[in-house]
């Protein structure tokens, strides 16, 4: 597993490295390519909160301090959503950076980021049924496998099936992982 992963706020330089490497479908892989977007709305959100918001919130992911992706966390809610509240997590490493163990590591610094700062009881994660890689990188990172969501994400000009994980305050979690307490 690599070292010096570390989470850290979102700089003006990490916007445009995530244009540049997240801009097609090359950057971002067969599965989290969904067509060409505008920067202009991330941007935006930069400008106004620097990215963290009580919705959710983007990090720079960094190897030995050189940015290498982003994770990401948004609302999400089995109910309603003043009861029954709860992170969804998201991460988009640049190509160079993939199949190293960085991912995990990443994801697995975010849990302990949002169990330490925020009230979540519940943390969860989907992927393609294909996207095997990031599977056991969500594994490895303390998340549990809850099934299959069929034809929840379109992408590609069909439907395709996604499996979802979550992790629990409770569980044993990502500080195996990352080194944490």
């Amino acid at each position: 597993m690599p070292d010096a992963i570390t989470l850290r706020p979102v700089t003006v330089d990490d916007l445009d490295l995530f244009e540049r490497e997240f801009g097609g479908p090359e950057g971002v892989g067969a599965y989290q390519w969904f067509g060409f977007r505008s920067a202009d709305g991330l941007r935006r959100r930069f400008a106004e909160n620097g990215l963290l918001g009580p919705d959710g919130g983007v990090l720079s992911v960094a190897e030995a301090g050189r940015t290498v992706g982003r994770v990401e966390w948004f609302a999400g809610s089995w109910g309603r959503p003043e009861t029954s509240a709860c992170w969804t997590l998201a991460i988009g490493l640049i190509p160079a950076a993939q199949g190293r163990g960085i991912g995990t590591r990443a994801q697995g610094l975010l849990a302990d980021y949002l169990f330490a700062h925020t009230r979540a009881e519940r943390l969860q994660a989907w992927t393609d049924c294909a996207n095997l890689a990031e599977q056991r990188a969500l594994e490895k990172a303390g998340f549990v496998r809850e099934g299959v969501l069929r034809s929840a994400q379109w992408r590609g000009g069909r439907w395709h099936d996604q499996v979802i994980y979550s992790l629990l305050r409770t569980d044993p979690g990502p500080a195996a992982v990352t080194g944490g307490a």
